[in-house]
């Protein structure tokens, strides 16, 4: 009994050793995560407040674009550090939202633009994306797989074309052929002739008529 209770503990132990462990690895890849997002977002959000500053729209729209391209690339490292990255530019556009409407004013694209950054979800903004990316993927591969079947294509028709060829010259050939042939018995047949229209002509000759 002793020695099964110990056995009991031991496994005890072991599991929460684990579980703890698994906690720990847990921790520390949110903190990496979030680490990341506030590195990638300080240089995004100080320029935003830069162009707040300047009051020019213009520049906040060139940055809010910036903004998706900074997604994109985050997507391929890590999409819950582009997840993070949002909702960290999400965080400063709606606590400047005043400031932002003076700047912006009536322009609607600048308005759009802060718009579909500040209204979707996180999560939907970087799946968005990555439908995109993918989108992006198939095309390319798509164009590949067509290019590919236009080069099996043209080198088909190229060796049609060359059996073809061949074939004509192959008969060329054989005509060619059939031809010297006849040719040379029509020679043959005109010698033979001939030589037989000579001695008729010296057997008449040495008749005397």
């Amino acid at each position: 009994m002793l020695f099964t209770v110990m056995a009991i503990a031991a496994i005890g132990l072991t599991s929460c050793g684990n579980k703890t462990q698994q906690q720990s690895e847990a921790v520390d890849s949110a903190a990496v995560v979030q680490a990341a997002a506030d590195e990638a977002a300080e240089g995004i959000v100080s320029e935003l407040s830069a162009n707040l500053e300047a009051g020019d729209a213009n520049k906040l729209q060139q940055t809010l674009e910036t903004v998706k391209e900074k997604v994109a690339e985050l997507i391929k490292e890590n999409p819950e550090v582009a997840k993070e990255y949002v909702a960290k530019v999400q965080e400063y556009l709606k606590s400047n939202a005043d400031k932002i409407k003076s700047v912006v004013g009536d322009n609607a694209a600048v308005a759009a633009a802060v718009s579909a950054i500040t209204e979707a979800e996180p999560a939907s903004i970087v799946s968005g994306l990555l439908d995109q990316v993918d989108g992006a993927k198939d095309a390319v591969t798509s164009a590949a797989g067509d290019a590919k079947d236009a080069a099996v294509d043209a080198v088909n028709q190229k060796v049609e074309e060359g059996k073809a060829a061949a074939a004509d010259k192959a008969n060329e050939v054989k005509e060619a052929a059939k031809q010297k042939v006849e040719d040379a018995k029509e020679k043959a047949k005109e010698k033979a002739a001939s030589a037989v229209d000579n001695a008729a002509a010296a057997a008449k000759s040495k008749l005397g008529i």
